[in-house]
């Protein structure tokens, strides 16, 4: 599975009055446990969980304004990817100190080891890349903002 092809519009936002990194978190956790599936949902505190302890290992933030907080769940049985674009960026302890505007969340099966490295993978490469960073930030919207995040990683 590529990140492209798990960047479904509902899980895409431009998002404001965002402040922190926990809420920036907790809103990322909200987006990865919904599903367009009826009854797959996952509970969204279980997943803001699964985020926050990941960032107590160390900060997910790359640096040039990028975040990817991930983690693994035995409740779920397939990869979900969630992104949050923030009209101003927060304190994420990013490895340049810079704040976060681009928070692009990942949660995968307990089991899929491989397939959380390969993705993450995927991630920072596309990531790495300033002209899809900019294309995301120049979103106006939350459709234009899918289309940039799906156009970043279709190549990646």
């Amino acid at each position: 599975m590529r990140i492209a092809d798990l960047i479904i519009p509902e899980r895409v936002r431009l998002e404001d009055g965002i402040t922190s990194k926990k809420r920036a978190l907790e809103v990322l956790g909200t987006l990865l446990a919904d599903d367009s599936e009826p009854g797959s949902s996952l509970p969204a505190n279980l997943v803001f969980d699964a985020l926050s302890a990941r960032e107590k290992l160390g900060s997910t933030g790359l640096g040039h304004g990028v975040a990817i907080p991930h983690g693994r769940m035995t409740e779920t049985d397939a990869a979900r990817v969630a992104v949050v674009r923030l009209p101003e960026g927060v304190d994420f302890e990013a490895i340049d100190h810079e704040p976060v505007d681009i928070l692009i969340g990942l949660i995968v099966p307990e089991a899929a080891t491989g397939e959380h490295l390969e993705l993450l993978a995927e991630l920072a490469r596309a990531l790495s890349q300033p002209a899809n960073i900019a294309a995301i930030r120049r979103a106006p919207d939350a459709p234009a903002l899918h289309q940039a995040v799906v156009g970043a990683f279709g190549d990646a």
